[in-house]
C-alpha cells in the first residue's frame, strides 16, 4: 500500500462533523430591553436635536463667516470682497489697534489680581465664621450679577464725574479731585476700580475652596507654633492654587471682552483721548460705526488668538504651581 492510499483511506473513515446547534433564541425580556434601549437613544437624539441645530447655526455658522469675512472688503451694502490678509496687514499701520491693545492690557493685567487678591482677602474673612453668612455673600455677590450692566456703568460715571460723590468726599476733607472719568491719567483707573469692585464672583468661589481645607491641617501646624502667614503660605495658598487657577483663566477672559463700561463711561468713544479704547469697543466702532465688517472680523480673530494663547500659556504653567491632593 503506498503512502496516498493510506491518506485517502484514513480521510474516508475520518467521522462526519456533527451538525451546529440551532442557535437560542432571543428571550422575550432581552428583546424588550433592547428595544427600550433604541427608544431611549432616539429619545435622546430627538432632544439634543435643538441643541446641535442652536451650536451650528448660532455658534459654528457665525464663526466660520467671521473667519471668511476677515479676509474681504465687506461694507454690509455690498457683496464681500476677497482681499486676502489685508486686513491684517492694515492692523500694523493701525495706531487705534495698538493703543486698544495697550489699554486693554494695562486693564486686564491690573484689574484682574487687583480684583482677585481683594476676593480671596474678603473670603478668608467670611471663612472665620462670621455671622449672617449667607447674607454677607448675596450682598458681596451682588456687584457680580450687576458689574457689566448698563444701570451699574451710568451709575459709575455720575459717581467719578467732576462733581461726583467721589469728589463731594474728598472737598470733605479739602482735597479737590480731578475729573476721574474726564481726565485721560484717571479714566482707566475708574474703569479698573469698577472692575475690582465685580469681586463676587470669585469671592464665592474663594469661599468654596476654604471651606474643603481640613481643619486638621491648622490644628498640627499651631501645635508646631506655626503663626497666621505661615499657615497661610504652607497650607491655605498651596491647597487652594486649583481654585486660584480656575478664576484667574475665568476673570482673563472676561476682562479680555469688557465693553459695556468703557462704552457707556466714555459714550462709545474711547475717550478721552483713547485713554478707554478696550479692544472691543474699538472692535465696534469698525464693525458698526464705520460698516467696516471685514476689519472688525479681523480684528475679532486676533482677539480670539490672544486670548487663546494666553490661556495655553496659563494651562502651560499651572503645573509648575497648581497643587492637586492626589499628585
Amino acid at each position: 500500500m503506498t503512502a496516498t492510499g493510506s491518506v485517502e483511506q484514513a480521510t474516508d473513515t475520518q467521522p462526519a462533523a456533527p451538525p451546529r446547534p440551532p442557535a437560542p433564541a432571543v428571550p422575550p425580556r432581552r428583546r424588550r430591553r433592547t428595544g427600550r434601549v433604541a427608544e431611549d437613544r432616539r429619545a435622546a437624539w430627538l432632544f439634543l436635536s435643538p441643541w446641535f441645530a442652536g451650536l451650528a447655526l448660532i455658534t459654528i455658522g457665525p464663526i466660520l463667516g467671521s473667519l471668511y469675512l476677515s479676509f474681504t472688503d465687506y461694507s454690509l451694502l455690498t457683496a464681500p470682497e476677497w482681499t486676502g490678509l489685508d486686513n491684517y496687514r492694515r492692523m500694523l499701520d493701525d495706531p487705534r489697534f495698538w493703543t486698544s491693545l495697550r489699554v486693554t492690557f494695562t486693564y486686564v493685567f491690573v484689574s484682574v489680581p487687583l480684583q482677585l487678591g481683594f476676593a480671596l482677602l474678603l473670603a478668608m474673612v467670611l471663612n472665620r465664621g462670621v455671622r449672617g453668612l449667607p447674607i454677607y455673600r448675596s450682598i458681596y455677590y451682588l456687584p457680580s450679577l450687576l458689574g457689566s450692566s448698563v444701570a451699574i456703568a451710568i451709575l459709575w460715571r455720575r459717581v467719578f464725574g467732576a462733581e461726583g460723590l467721589v469728589n463731594s468726599v474728598l472737598a470733605i476733607v479739602g482735597i479737590q479731585g480731578p475729573g476721574w472719568v474726564s481726565h485721560p491719567d484717571w479714566a482707566l483707573s475708574s474703569l479698573i476700580v469698577l472692575n475690582v469692585w465685580t469681586f463676587g464672583s470669585p469671592m464665592v468661589i474663594f469661599l468654596a475652596g476654604l471651606r474643603q481645607i481640613p481643619t486638621m491641617y491648622y490644628e498640627a501646624a499651631q501645635v508646631d507654633g506655626a503663626g497666621a502667614w505661615q499657615q497661610f503660605r504652607r497650607i491655605t495658598l498651596p491647597l487652594l492654587t486649583p481654585i486660584i487657577f480656575f478664576n484667574l483663566v475665568l476673570q482673563l477672559i472676561n476682562a479680555f471682552q469688557s465693553f459695556t463700561q468703557a462704552f457707556i463711561v466714555s459714550g462709545g468713544t474711547g475717550g478721552p483721548a483713547d485713554s478707554t479704547l478696550f479692544y472691543t469697543l474699538y472692535l465696534y466702532q469698525r464693525g458698526f460705526g464705520s460698516f467696516d465688517m471685514g476689519y472688525a472680523s479681523a480684528l475679532a480673530w486676533v482677539l480670539l488668538l490672544i486670548v487663546a494663547g494666553l490661556t495655553a500659556v496659563n494651562f502651560l504653567a499651572s503645573k509648575y504651581w497648581v497643587f492637586y491632593g492626589d499628585e
